[in-house]
């Protein structure tokens, strides 16, 4: 694994999981939209949920920005690819959606991508 502070390491994992975790908050406010376009925007930026997206998209967003500070671009994009393990995850927990063993063969494929890359 490439060598790096405890720190940057963790920012590494905990970045892809908080975009994951906003993309789910982002779906679940979508599903409570209703009413014309202009009462979807103010009730979307009034929605808690749809608030909290943004902020835990945004911080992951500022933390993702410290991290390639620390990190070269070729191995710590490789990180966001975590993104599409945890997603579908959290979409089975919090939505009610399937997971698939094509996914789980994916999921198995992507994290051993991770791996072989950052060896």
């Amino acid at each position: 694994m490439i060598n790096l502070p405890l720190s940057v390491m963790l920012l590494l994992i905990v970045t892809p999981i908080a975009i994951a975790v906003g993309q789910v908050l982002f779906k679940i406010s979508s599903s409570r939209l209703n009413g014309d376009v202009s009462q979807q925007f103010f009730g979307l930026i009034l929605d808690p949920i749809f608030v909290a997206a943004i902020f835990i998209y945004g911080t992951a967003t500022l933390l993702w920005i410290y991290v390639l500070k620390a990190v070269p671009l070729t191995q710590a994009y490789s990180f966001m690819a975590m993104t599409f393990v945890a997603v579908p995850i959290l979409a089975y927990f919090f939505l009610g959606e399937q997971i698939s063993i094509r996914y789980i063969i994916g999921s198995v494929l992507i994290i051993s991508g991770l791996l072989i890359a950052n060896t």
